[in-house]
């Protein structure tokens, strides 16, 4: 239902109106690739000179792109893609922006409304494939519904838990006339997003702090969500307990920050999983309590109550029974939280931690002439930890983690849910768009960076200063280590051999060297 409809009304083409809503969102960049049905929308762009059209070399990196420039910048990413393939080449940007919680917008166009449900050429039900990967989505069958669901998806987009929203365009609505009147306020029947906690759970979630000797404090990606960096750390030191982050929490708290210990969970360092093993409270925050955290839920953290603060309430007791639910926007929470607490001393159960830490410093093992967490370190020390970084997925990813020490707030870019390879480059357009004078680097192994390396077309195309680190092993490397343990060392698909990677980049005109 939209409410405060603006005055003027003014006729437009389906397509220029699409520009006009996008305009109100305040987009000023779109990750898009042109086909038949969306050339409409590609047509009515040349009225919009306000907004900039980055031509990416495959539909799947429209999707990352916009993935990447939301998680910098906290907008919502844009993504433009025609019909059939075009629309399909989507989804797995899709789903990694859904399990990630990332605010994103995928325009599809469609084949006109006449034949769809006839197997037209490149006609495909994206909305039906998209359903269980999108916060919600839009088939606009009509001219005079397509402000509503342009409106609507911007708004679900960015609000309550971020998602991605789909709106298909079929082509006749986009040639079609169609008046425009841009709402100024819109609003869903039942959806009402929580985003403060009752006075009276705040008050006992206190009481809880309060009586706790062994707090950690859990940081989840839930924490840039919010935007909630300082009301985490005020927090933190107001209670004097550590904090401890899942992989996309990571740089929610800066790496010198005394009671910062870093990643836990399957991958994580040993210090961070002890606290979280011996603790008697566990404090998280936006976050999902995922597999890869928790391990075996029969033996997580066997001491500990569960305080779980949450904007989506279907996160709070999904894995991990929760001693005290709160659904809210974890800044607000924090913030009121700190409020009713007193200053506490917990130094005996830190001096604990950091004897862990001495006991189980983290360890470079050889591999090779350049063992790769060196590399790692080396990137670390070459940037004062001051660098953007997004990271593809495997081991790399986790030598990241565990060694790229991220002094700097909301500094770090991984697929965590879906853990889509390929991702890390295509991000990087939208994280180096969204901070165009920053530092960015992508980390990437020699498999996940050949999923999408025609993307150094678009980087030479936008003259993007992006900084690329290709870990050049000669596997799949987090798949080989599986086999290596558990499946008796049979390598089966594993090895993959690459391009010249220097030739490759040279080809690009993008300057390289081999170390």
């Amino acid at each position: 239902m939209l409410e405060g409809r603006t005055n003027a009304i003014m006729r437009h083409t389906g397509a220029e109106v699409v520009w006009e809503c996008l305009l109100r969102e305040g987009v000023d960049i779109v990750w898009a690739y042109p086909g038949g049905a969306a050339l409409p929308i590609f047509d009515a762009l040349a009225k919009y000179p306000q907004i900039h059209h980055v031509l990416v070399r495959h539909e799947q990196a429209a999707a990352h792109a916009a993935d990447g420039y939301a998680r910098a910048t906290g907008k919502v990413g844009v993504c433009v893609a025609t019909s059939g393939p075009g629309a399909t080449n989507l989804v797995t940007g899709i789903a990694t922006a859904m399990l990630d919680s990332v605010p994103m917008v995928a325009l599809t166009a469609q084949v006109a409304d006449s034949v769809i449900g006839t197997d037209a050429f490149q006609e495909i039900n994206i909305t039906g494939i998209t359903l269980p990967i999108t916060k919600h989505n839009y088939l606009v069958r009509h001219s005079r519904d397509l402000v509503r669901s342009l409106r609507e998806a911007f708004y679900l987009a960015r609000t309550g838990r971020p998602g991605p929203v789909l709106v298909d365009l079929p082509k006749d609505i986009l040639t079609g006339p169609c008046e425009f009147h841009y709402p100024e306020r819109v609003s869903r029947l039942g959806y009402r997003p929580v985003v403060r906690s009752a006075p009276y759970q705040i008050q006992r979630a206190a009481q809880l702090i309060k009586d706790a000797k062994r707090p950690v404090v859990l940081a989840g990606h839930g924490v840039h969500v919010a935007t909630a960096w300082e009301e985490l750390r005020q927090f933190a030191e107001r209670i004097g307990a550590p904090v401890v982050s899942t992989l996309l929490g990571l740089s929610a708290l800066s790496a010198d920050h005394p009671l910062c210990l870093g990643m836990a969970g399957m991958h994580g360092v040993a210090w961070a999983n002890l606290a979280i093993q011996n603790a008697d409270l566990l404090i998280a925050l936006g976050m999902r309590m995922d597999d890869r955290f928790t391990g075996s839920l029969r033996h997580f953290a066997p001491q500990a109550k569960l305080l779980h603060v949450d904007i989506d309430p279907a996160e709070i007791g999904k894995r991990v029974p929760a001693a005290l639910p709160m659904v809210g926007d974890v800044r607000i929470v924090l913030a009121a939280l700190t409020a009713e607490l007193p200053e506490i001393d917990h130094r005996d159960w830190l001096d604990q931690i950091a004897t862990w830490r001495e006991r189980h410093p983290l360890a470079v093992h050889a591999m090779g002439a350049l063992p790769p967490q060196e590399v790692i370190r080396a990137l670390y020390e070459a940037t004062g930890g001051e660098a953007v970084l997004v990271s593809d997925v495997g081991q790399h990813q986790m030598w990241v983690a565990q060694h790229y020490r991220f002094r700097r707030l909301n500094s770090f870019f991984t697929s965590g849910g879906l853990g889509t390879m390929g991702y890390s480059l295509p991000a990087a357009l939208g994280v180096q768009a969204g901070h165009p004078k920053e530092p960015v680097w992508v980390v990437v192994g020699d498999g996940s960076f050949q999923m999408n390396l025609q993307e150094l077309a678009t980087v030479a195309q936008e003259r993007l200063p992006i900084k690329i680190v290709i870990m050049d092993n000669g596997y799949l490397g987090m798949v080989r280590q599986w086999q290596e343990l558990f499946h008796g060392a049979r390598y089966i698909g594993t090895p993959i051999s690459g391009p010249d990677f220097v030739q490759l980049a040279a080809s690009y005109g993008i300057p390289a060297r081999r170390v």
